[in-house]
């Protein structure tokens, strides 16, 4: 029966073949292209304004509108502010037309706005020349494009996705038959050696009647269900284990359980063989017998 991984292998695999790895790597890269570009003019902004230690902060998305934020105050010159964003944008190719709106922190109000269409070569830009003072304020960025120019560049014209040949459909097919089995290899060496560590912790296992000790986890295991165990729990266990169907001394029960620790007030013995007897009282042929007088003894039924 295939487990959760491997079936995430094997549909990750179909998926990657049947798409071409193409959609939704192209949105993504796009996406976090745009807001690499957005930092890159935010850390400009600041520079301009004079601060070169304050972050950029994170920047939200929705759709074709993106929203830069800042940890400082800052302020600017418009003309300086446009030239800045557009020198950007043209660089990085996000986008032919945007619009820039610039708002006070506080109430949201635009304090400063402009539109730039570089395909038509036609610009709205008022207010130059009016530095903003200084203040908390962050930056909407649009984009009036249809779509991103940047996933314009990466998407192949429709002529050449007409134009695959046999031979390359051929390639494609056999490259996606060759994903899937590396996929299903990898998975088979997983289960070998998830079921190899398997083995090797069942062979750890204290078999205790009906039930399966295991130490180093501090767990008693019934079927499906595991009872934890606190450490002195475990050792007090362990100790009766090593020498079941014999008594065992109360005094080298608390010398080697307890130590020096100190902690051993009144009954807190009694109190943890208590809680063992609790937990092991789904198999009546385990039971941990009071020798009055002398200590404790674990018997188990061969």
């Amino acid at each position: 029966m295939l487990n959760s991984y491997f079936k995430q292998l094997l549909i990750t695999g179909i998926w990657l073949c049947a798409f071409g790895f193409q959609g939704t790597t192209q949105n993504n890269s796009s996406e976090e292209h745009v807001a690499v570009a957005l930092r890159m003019i935010g850390h400009e902004i600041l520079l301009h304004s004079g601060d070169s230690t304050s972050l950029v902060l994170p920047v939200e998305s929705d759709k074709q509108q993106y929203t830069l934020r800042f940890e400082a105050v800052f302020q600017f010159d418009p003309e300086q502010l446009v030239a800045t964003i557009n020198q950007v944008v043209v660089d990085t190719k996000i986008a032919e037309s945007y619009r820039v709106e610039v708002k006070s922190c506080p109430n949201e109000v635009v304090v400063y706005s402009f539109e730039v269409d570089n395909a038509l070569n036609s610009a709205i830009v008022p207010c130059q020349g009016r530095v903003q003072p200084k203040a908390c304020y962050f930056i909407q960025f649009t984009i009036l494009d249809s779509i991103p120019a940047v996933v314009q560049q990466q998407s192949p014209p429709a002529e050449s996705l007409a134009e695959f040949s046999p031979g390359q459909n051929r390639k494609f097919f056999v490259g996606s038959a060759v994903i899937i089995v590396v996929l299903i290899l990898l998975a088979s060496v997983f289960f070998l050696v998830k079921k190899r560590r398997g083995s090797s912790d069942d062979s750890k296992l204290i078999t205790l009647g009906e039930y399966r000790f295991d130490l180093h986890k501090m767990e008693l295991i019934l079927g499906p269900e595991r009872t934890e165990l606190t450490g002195k729990e475990s050792e007090l266990l362990f100790l009766l284990y090593s020498k079941v169907n014999t008594t065992v001394n109360r005094n080298d029960i608390l010398k080697e359980v307890w130590g020096d620790e100190g902690d051993y007030i009144g009954r807190t013995l009694d109190v943890f063989i208590s809680r063992l007897r609790k937990k092991l009282e789904a198999d009546p042929t385990l039971k941990i017998i009071n020798i009055r007088g002398i200590g404790y003894k674990l018997t188990m039924e061969n």
